[in-house]
């Protein structure tokens, strides 16, 4: 089963999200920063309509989808990596994903505060990503200095510290250890540490519903961000999600299709999941 963990600042719709995706879910979604205190996990089916054609040819009794697994984690604010608001501790969660969603808030709502006070999604995803690039470099210098020891007599050490020096300076220079060219052989070396920066990810884009179909200028930006980042952008509206869960079939084609759009958002994030890991 794949997982993808839910990150971004406090308040900009990972919760709210989270609950529309995963339809029973009972992560909290209040208008504080901190509202989910312990990582809500859920599973959700992926949606393939093959199955039912496949189960009427072979007249199976069960259909059993293959399923992704979501986790939503706490929000993350500056100096997370040096342990402010909740800190390392859900920086650990995000070490046991398989893929990041990062969720950038791209609507202007007054009644929903920001914990920088204004809108910018690049701005809030660089915080986020400035405090992945630092939990790594820690890791980084500390597996370095347990290697010391074994430099001299170990080619195997050799390689990974030379790695390692590799990555140290990509994320010094405001990287990613998913910018290196890192071969499965050297990919091998740092699993264990399990860098944050290594995970791919994908920006979640989350608007208001007047701009699902069309974007702003919001989306836009964060869009060439993913582009420098060879990341992948999905729009979804986390407001939206919620109330699909509301609705029958019907009356949730009906409702995407007055908004000018073919799919919610829950087909396109998994879609993009499976496409960045390479996975049909």
């Amino acid at each position: 089963m794949l997982k993808a963990g839910i990150v971004g600042l406090p308040n900009v719709g990972k919760s709210t999200l989270f609950n529309a995706l995963v339809a029973n879910a009972q992560a909290q979604a209040a208008n504080f920063p901190f509202c989910t205190i312990e990582p809500n996990v859920g599973t959700v089916a992926v949606p393939d309509p093959r199955l039912e054609q496949l189960r009427q040819l072979s007249n199976s009794k069960d259909v059993v989808p293959t399923r992704v697994e979501f986790v939503d984690i706490a929000g993350l604010v500056a100096g997370a990596s040096q342990g402010e608001g909740l800190g390392n501790k859900f920086l650990a969660n995000i070490r046991e994903v398989d893929a990041i969603v990062h969720v950038v808030r791209c609507f202007e709502d007054s009644d929903v505060i920001h914990v920088s006070g204004s809108v910018d999604p690049v701005r809030d995803a660089e915080v986020i990503n400035l405090e992945l690039a630092l939990a790594d470099i820690s890791q980084i210098d500390k597996r370095r200095e347990r290697l010391k020891k074994q430099l001299r007599t170990s080619k195997e050490a050799q390689l990974e510290d030379d790695l390692l020096a590799r990555i140290g300076v990509e994320l010094d220079g405001g990287g990613a250890a998913r910018n290196l060219n890192i071969s499965s052989e050297e990919y091998l070396m740092i699993k264990p540490l399990g860098l944050l920066t290594a995970k791919p990810i994908i920006y979640a884009a989350n608007v208001s519903e007047d701009h699902l179909a069309g974007g702003n200028p919001f989306v836009d930006a964060v869009a060439e961000l993913a582009k420098k980042e060879a990341a992948q952008t999905v729009k979804v509206s986390a407001q939206v999600e919620a109330e699909l869960v509301e609705l029958g079939e019907d009356e949730r084609n009906d409702y995407l299709e007055g908004l000018g759009v073919s799919e919610g958002g829950l087909r396109s994030l998994i879609s993009a999941t499976y496409q960045l890991l390479g996975l049909r």
